[in-house]
């Protein structure tokens, strides 16, 4: 089995050709959310990934084995529930209130700027549907928010803020 201990976040300044040749693990968001486990990677190869305590993975990091190989992480599509305003008489701001709600309850959720995503709960998409939304099961990878106070987080580039 190769070991990983060392992450590289979205695979910050390694050259794309290194990316290119790197093998690739996918993996659902209950595993990225875990510090330790064993997977397969593309080439077949058996991993055992060891990070420290609360690290959570994001699709387009990169893991370096000890033997000095890249893989690259892929979020794996899963079942998620895709929350959408409603055609006929909804708008942008149900998604605000939905997101509000849900945030809440410390639900883990994926924002868009047309949708949001949730993992399948049907109590909360019973009180989605009530609040006028649209609701559908898919499978797509799932990259929920980190939380304001998370380290490392789901950068969105540097936005640096003083007051």
């Amino acid at each position: 089995m190769l070991h990983i201990s060392k992450l590289i976040p979205q695979g910050q300044d390694l050259a794309t050709v290194l990316l290119k040749r790197a093998t690739q693990v996918e993996l659902d968001w209950d595993v990225r959310q875990k510090s330790r486990f064993e997977a397969c990677d593309s080439a077949g190869r058996q991993i055992g990934v060891f990070l420290p305590r609360g690290t959570v993975l994001r699709g387009g990091d990169v893991l370096v084995a000890e033997d000095g190989s890249l893989i690259k992480v892929i979020a794996a599509p899963q079942n998620v529930l895709r929350i959408t305003p409603c055609t006929t008489h909804g708008t942008s701001f149900d998604l605000i209130r939905a997101a509000y709600h849900l945030g809440n309850r410390h639900v883990p959720i994926e924002l868009k700027p047309d949708h949001l995503k949730i993992e399948p709960d049907h109590v909360l998409a019973d009180m989605l549907r009530a609040m006028h939304l649209t609701v559908v099961e898919v499978n797509e990878a799932f990259e929920p928010e980190s939380g304001a106070y998370a380290s490392g987080g789901h950068a969105h580039g540097d936005h640096t803020h003083t007051h």
